[in-house]
């Protein structure tokens, strides 16, 4: 029972970030609208297609992981915007707060004593919370690794 617990704080440590990594509040505050939509030279991406990207594959691991109806959208398009840019300031303040629930979501599924990190998704191909947890943090590091670059790249953060 202590294994379970303690491997439930590590991996709510790991998904809040702060520990190896910047946090998601800390890569996304302060980004001025007129940045938001500008790929640095050298960058594949923008700030918002990286934090639209980050939104749409936790959501989609997050419902895959607890709905065995879901579908997942068609890879990769459907896991990018369409636009470099917004199509609004509140289109980026609703991806930040859905990405923050969806996060809070898979947080609650780890921290439920019910959960079995080690058990099959019925669904699945062999997937089990465990990796699914494991693969949402791995994902967020790397694209909030991103952000911080584009950030440095655009004068946002030093």
């Amino acid at each position: 029972m202590r294994k379970q617990e303690s491997l439930r704080n590590h991996l709510v440590g790991l998904l809040e970030g702060g520990q190896a990594h910047i946090t998601f509040d800390a890569a996304i505050k302060n980004w001025p609208a007129k940045l938001r939509g500008i790929r640095p030279k050298g960058a594949a991406h923008s700030p918002w297609e990286v934090l639209e990207h980050m939104r749409l594959a936790q959501w989609d691991i997050l419902e895959f992981t607890g709905n065995p109806k879901h579908v997942s959208p068609d890879f990769p398009d459907g896991y990018w915007p369409k636009t470099p840019a917004p199509p609004s300031a509140k289109a980026w303040d609703n991806a930040i707060e859905s990405f923050r629930a969806d996060l809070r979501a898979m947080i609650r599924l780890v921290q439920n004593k019910n959960t079995d990190f080690l058990a099959p998704l019925p669904h699945g191909t062999g997937q089990t919370v465990l990796r699914e947890a494991l693969l949402v943090a791995d994902h967020n590091a790397y694209h909030l690794g991103e952000l911080l670059l584009l950030g440095r790249l655009l004068g946002v953060r030093k």
